[in-house]
């Protein structure tokens, strides 16, 4: 196979660099592999599913550009050699600020694939107002990795406070241990606002449930309690991208799920991959749930009713 290959992506002309490169194994085997050039064929073919989930929202890449076993990069500022047409947004943090790469269209998505790219990360809001979250995520993290039924039902307990207090949800698998239930909002708050939220909430739901459900920080405290993570919630935080490839064997992907979903006992954070994520997002989990944000001061009165009760 030639070094470089050109493609035509949208308006956009990209020379691919060794894609025969593997990335990831994929069978027990170890005789399939993910190539760098799969990984630019996944992201082309389910570009129309995951374009929705990324457009506006600055990026942090996870990048294995020799595969599993070489180094893991975890890059959150916009290399100078990235094309011109490929946007960005300047996010201010302490002493200083970093130009996150935003991917907008197929094209980008080409080309961070062929950065080997695996997994992206995406802030909860969107530039140009990026201090504004439209979106909160409660990370479900299991204490083992053989116990499913634990997420799957700490996926219900959550979904059942956020529609007490007005807030419309979707739950995903992670690509790797657990679940995210991410709500939308209207982004008219502020992470400070959004990160409060959401521990209140996780601290009520581990109130009710002390036995299952844990917001203990260190896994020294947990037991076997499940840990409601909010932390994805803070400013410059990120969590993993509808429909993005983990960086483990076997490429799972993270995967949008309808609600019903979680009553299959065979379901597991890994369920789907390069192979079959495409087929299982054309069902649409999430129809309309994009267009239903709402503001976060009802639900934060909602929840303090919950809690007085």
């Amino acid at each position: 196979m030639p070094r470089t290959q050109r493609l035509r992506v949208g308006r956009h002309t990209l020379t691919l660099h060794r894609q025969d490169k593997t990335l990831l194994p994929v069978g027990d085997s170890g005789a399939d592999v993910l190539t760098k050039g799969g990984l630019v064929d996944y992201y082309r073919r389910i570009a129309p599913f995951m374009l929705p989930h990324l457009r506006g929202r600055p990026l942090m890449l996870e990048r294995l550009p020799d595969g599993l076993d070489g180094p893991r990069i975890m890059q959150k500022n916009t290399p100078s050699h990235f094309p011109d047409w490929i946007h960005r947004t300047t996010v201010a943090k302490e002493g200083g600020s970093v130009l996150h790469t935003v991917c907008d269209d197929t094209a980008t998505l080409v080309f961070l694939a062929d950065q080997a790219a695996l997994t992206l990360h995406r802030w909860q809001s969107r530039a140009p107002h990026v201090d504004r979250p439209d979106r909160l995520v409660f990370d479900l993290d299991p204490s083992t990795d053989d116990d499913f039924e634990a997420v799957r039902s700490a996926a219900r307990l959550v979904r059942e406070l956020l529609d007490d207090v007005g807030l419309a949800s979707g739950a995903m698998t992670t690509g790797s241990r657990g679940l995210h239930v991410v709500a939308v909002l209207r982004g008219a708050h502020t992470f400070d606002d959004v990160h409060d939220f959401a521990k209140e909430a996780a601290d009520t739901m581990a109130g009710a449930h002390p036995d299952r459900l844990t917001t203990a920080v260190r896994k020294a405290d947990r037991g076997t309690r499940l840990y409601l993570d909010v932390q994805r919630n803070a400013y410059a935080q990120t969590s993993v991208v509808p429909y993005t490839v983990r960086a483990v064997p076997g490429a799972p992907v993270a995967t949008p799920i309808a609600w019903e979903e979680l009553d299959d006992s065979s379901l597991t954070a890994r369920r789907w991959t390069v192979a079959d994520a495409e087929e299982h997002a054309r069902s649409d989990p999430w129809a309309g749930l994009a267009q239903q944000g709402r503001a976060l001061g009802p639900a934060r009165r909602a929840l303090r009713e919950l809690r007085g009760r």
